[in-house]
């Protein structure tokens, strides 16, 4: 069944940040690729979080056209990255289709892992974004400071805050430290007023969209599960938010994510 007037087909949008390589998901990836084109997304990050999630993510990313991988372990599998899985990362950074380092960051919210042990990771995951010239792709949550102070200090100028959830203040300080601000399902919630403030502070040039598939589905699929033909909501809540057309966010994600993972317009 159709999710949307099919008299009016949305635009073309980029699907910066999906789990296609989660469990949920992956049993039937060519499935979920296949809905995603019917909704016109034309090109989709699949973001690794752990060991297995960056092999999926890289055996995605080379079997279909335009998707493109992005690998790096997750805040709470940060207790799995010793010196041998860095080495593997680092390898598997260097091959085809990888398009960013992530998703890595600081997560004090869920208090899995300790957080020296999830700094140590940011930081080699940060020296391999500068290193390797790629995006860095940062999980934060209830870590604004740490996370600041971390990025600004590793000279790292280009990336993006994933599933964004800030204050409009603390947009523009990433902003200005070179990120770009990526907006989930969230920004769909009837109680996200304070994401949807924060969506109008940031620079055109510097937006993005994302489902973080299978996770924070957009209304009217709160508590479903996600997958990356759902970004349309995400466009349309954002085009509502910043009286634009949906068209126009569509374009003007879809040419920031061109930029920023392909290096072209």
């Amino acid at each position: 069944m159709a999710i949307y007037d099919l008299t009016k087909t949305p635009a073309d949008s980029y699907d910066t940040h999906t789990h296609l390589n989660d469990d949920k998901l992956f049993h039937d990836v060519p499935a979920y690729i296949g809905r995603a084109h019917e909704f016109r997304v034309m090109e989709m990050n699949i973001v690794g979080y752990d060991a297995k999630g960056n092999d999926r993510a890289l055996e995605i990313a080379q079997a279909h056209d335009n998707i493109y991988a992005v690998l790096g372990f997750q805040p709470e599998d940060t207790g799995d990255f010793d010196a041998v899985a860095a080495e593997k990362l680092e390898k598997q950074l260097q091959q085809s289709k990888v398009v960013g380092v992530g998703e890595t960051g600081l997560d004090y919210y869920w208090e899995t892992t300790a957080h020296d042990v999830q700094k140590k990771a940011f930081q080699i995951h940060l020296a391999l974004a500068k290193k390797y010239d790629l995006p860095i792709i940062i999980h934060n949550r209830d870590a604004f400071e740490d996370v600041y102070a971390m990025l600004k200090d590793s000279g790292v100028t280009k990336g993006v805050m994933h599933s964004f959830s800030g204050t409009p203040e603390q947009a523009m300080a990433f902003v200005n430290l070179g990120m770009h601000i990526s907006f989930s399902g969230v920004v769909t919630f009837k109680k996200a007023e304070d994401v949807r403030e924060a969506a109008k502070s940031v620079p055109s040039n510097r937006l993005l969209v994302e489902t973080d598939a299978p996770y924070l589905a957009p209304t009217p699929f709160r508590g479903k599960d996600n997958e990356p033909a759902l970004v349309k909501y995400i466009v349309d809540s954002l085009a509502e938010t910043l009286n634009m057309t949906p068209k126009e966010i569509s374009d003007i994600t879809r040419q920031n994510a061109h930029r920023l993972f392909l290096n072209h317009d």
